[in-house]
Order: structure tokens, then sequence, then C-alpha cells
């Protein structure tokens, strides 16, 4: 296993990490909370926003600044798309105990990913399973794909990391390249290689955090057979869904209908047609 202790000093965990606690909120319509101890008293909260039992199932590791219950309007979009979400926070976010560290992210991510594929089988959801990571989620979903590609239908990557030195200078830290070198980072471009499950990156075109370019590097690095890739024009790393609007999630949806064996040109156009007419 990678060693991460040069990512998990205090002066770069402090920008890696935004940590927020809320206690648990109202549950919306059509989701249920799940618990996930990964560690003896180290609880993480997920929140899983259900289409129908047999609808595609994602796994979804967010962005730094934001909390699981963050999704509580957006769940419900990706289940009129046909899709179930089931969100996971980090330690010290939202309701879940602990401090965050990377080490302890990637941990507590493969507890999350086998606890929550039990979950579903016990609970029979039968619909097919993907791994999706938005922004430092980017860095469980890659790592996971690394070891599971037998259990996942494919990987969709949000505004995600290639390269994790140029992200932490723009973060405002002053990274000595004697000290600290991509080697030392989180390494998605080079784990991106060995994942051959079909991938599909999309990013903001004016993302201010991690260009664009980023995402054409991890494109250009992934091992997948079948891969696709979206520049979003005009947004920014935190307004993909605004930029997008409707067409964001029939994106995202006609990815996995693909894989599913779910697609074909009629159900394309009537999907289609469903999202073109109020776009926002």
């Amino acid at each position: 296993m990678q060693n991460y202790s040069k990512l998990d000093q205090p002066n770069l965990l402090s920008s890696i990490f935004a940590p927020h606690r809320c206690e648990p909120t109202p549950l919306p319509k059509c989701a249920t909370d799940i618990e996930i101890e990964v560690e003896p008293d180290v609880t993480i909260g997920c929140r899983f926003y259900i289409n129908t039992p047999d609808s595609p199932n994602i796994l979804y590791f967010h962005g730094n600044g934001e909390i699981t219950a963050d999704y509580d309007e957006i769940g419900p979009l990706y289940n009129h798309a046909g899709l179930n979400l089931l969100v996971a926070d980090y330690r010290g976010y939202g309701w879940s105990s602990g401090s965050p560290s990377v080490a302890s992210m990637l941990a507590d991510a493969e507890v999350i990913f086998l606890e929550t594929k039990n979950w579903l089988k016990f609970n029979e959801y039968t619909g097919a399973f993907f791994l999706m990571g938005r922004s430092l989620g980017s860095v469980p979903a890659i790592d996971l794909a690394t070891r599971h590609e037998d259990s996942i239908k494919g990987l969709i990557l949000e505004s995600a990391i290639a390269d994790t030195v140029p992200l932490l200078k723009t973060l405002g830290l002053n990274i000595n390249p004697t000290d600290f070198t991509e080697e030392d980072g989180f390494r998605n471009l080079q784990k991106i290689e060995s994942i051959t499950k079909p991938t599909f990156i999309f990013h903001g075109a004016r993302d201010e955090l991690i260009p664009a370019d980023e995402a054409e590097k991890l494109q250009s690095h992934s091992g997948a057979r079948t891969k696709e890739f979206m520049i979003i024009p005009g947004a920014g790393h935190n307004t993909m869904i605004l930029t997008g609007g409707k067409l964001y999630f029939l994106t995202i949806k006609q990815f996995i209908d693909k894989l599913t064996g779910t697609s074909n040109w009629r159900k394309r156009r009537q999907v289609t047609n469903k999202y073109s007419g109020n776009l926002t």
C-alpha cells in the first residue's frame, strides 16, 4: 500500500480537507441513511437516494467542501434520471466521526465499498454498480477501481484530480520539489492506467481549481477499453450542474445505459426529447 505520510502532514491536511459537522438532516422522500463503522468508534454517514430496486447504483464520493446532506436536492435528480445514488462522507464531515486524513479516506473507502455491496445485496438492490468521484472524491473512486474492477460496471469522474503538486500550489501551499514529488501525492494518473473498465471523464472548461487540461491528462492515461470524455463549456469547478442543467444528468444516464444494455436508438431519442425541453 502506498505511503501517504507526506500528504498527511498538518499543514497539507488543513487545505486538502475542510470538514464540517452537522446533525443528520431530515430525510428526503425515497432516501435512507446508512451508517458504516470503518473501525472501532469511527462511523461514516452515507445517504442512499433510491429510484427502484433494479436501477443502476452509483457509489459517489463528493468534493472537499461538501457533505452528504448537500445532495438532498441533487440526489432526487439522479433518481429522476433512473439511477440510485449512494453518497458517502469522510471522517469529520456531516454526522461522521473521526478526523480526516488521506490514508484514512482511502482505507475507509475500501470498507464503505464492501459494506455497500453487501447492503445492496441483502436488501435486493440488483442494478449494476458504478463508482463516481467528484474533485477530491476522484481519489477514493480511482483507488477503489484499481482493486475492484470485477465488481463494478464503470467509473465516472467529475472535475477530477490528475496531478497533486499543481493542486497543492493552487491551494496556496509552498511545495518544495525536492521534498514533495508526484510520487508522494495521490498518484491518480498512475492508478488510472491500470483501470480497464469503461470510464467517463467530464470537467468544466472554466474550472478555476483543477484546470481542464488535468481531465485531458486523465483521459490520455486511462487504460479503459471504452472511455468517454466531455468538457462542459462555461462550467467552473462548482458549477457543473448549474451550467450543464439537465444535460448533466442525461450524459451520465446515457453512459450507464450503454453499459447496462438498456440503451437503443429509440430510448436515447425519447430520453433526449425528455431533457431537451427545459434546459437550465
